[in-house]
């Protein structure tokens, strides 16, 4: 591995982190040296087994169970991380979730939850994050996004609003941060083997890879790989851009 590629000595908060693609990116920039904070909301055990994951490859770990879409929480949790270890450096807006349904039956809430976690979780952990960047002139941002925010899917009206928000969001923060050499990108995955994909039958599962031009599901490690470039220093002069993880399914 080339020493292009390094993180070590940078310090990452990966939101959504215990696992899934949130695990896959931890795994990925704890193996790359950068110091990982997990943080999850409702799965201890989980987010144990992603610090574990990441020490027994050598790298270093530490977990912050709090939720994204509350305010005074995100800042207290940040602020541990700067006293803990000094900066921030990194932030990688991973958590999200789904409360599908059609429009017509959709609850109020259904809608609340998901834009508050998916939109407004990124928008409170950047907000609080950039500071630290901002004064250091230095950060990375990476928002992940999905190709539902580009394709539209009927029952997910909540979560495709959220994730097309979040590209617009990805946008207007690198034309403020760039100043301050901070880039701020997404990447849009797009049907990716997870655990909730795998709950999918398999003829669900075949009807989607016909949509797809590499016929197959990715992996979190394809979305891993793409946000590592970005974090890196190959990356550097990419800012306000979603890279698309998805196979060829949106173009």
């Amino acid at each position: 591995m080339g020493e292009i590629m390094s993180l070590t000595g940078k310090i990452a908060l990966v939101t959504g982190g215990s696992r899934g693609i949130g695990r896959a990116i931890c795994q990925r920039i704890g193996s790359l040296g950068a110091h990982v904070f997990i943080n999850y909301v409702a799965n201890p055990a989980a987010a144990e087994e992603s610090k574990l994951l990441i020490e027994n490859a050598g790298g270093r770990a530490d977990i912050l169970c709090f939720d994204v879409a509350d305010g005074e929480q995100v800042q207290e949790a940040i602020k541990q991380i700067v006293t803990e270890s000094g900066s921030l450096d990194i932030l990688v807006n991973n958590a999200g979730i789904t409360r599908d349904g059609l429009m017509a039956r959709m609850k109020e809430t259904d809608w609340d939850l998901v834009l508050d976690t998916n939109l407004k979780g990124a928008f409170l952990c950047a907000k609080a994050a950039s500071r630290g960047m901002m004064k250091k002139k230095w950060g990375r941002i990476v928002n992940i996004t999905s190709v539902i925010g580009y394709t539209g899917n009927a029952g997910q009206i909540n979560y495709a609003a959220a994730k097309a928000g979040l590209v617009g969001l990805t946008k207007s923060m690198a034309r403020e941060f760039a100043s301050r050499n901070i880039t701020v990108n997404g990447v849009a995955p797009g049907y990716i083997v997870t655990d909730m994909t795998s709950s999918l039958s398999e003829g669900i599962q075949e009807k989607i890879k016909a949509e797809v031009p590499l016929a197959s599901l990715g992996t979190p490690e394809d979305v891993a790989g793409a946000v590592a470039y970005l974090l890196g220093e190959d990356g550097r002069y990419v800012t306000g851009q979603v890279l698309h993880v998805n196979g060829g399914m949106y173009m």
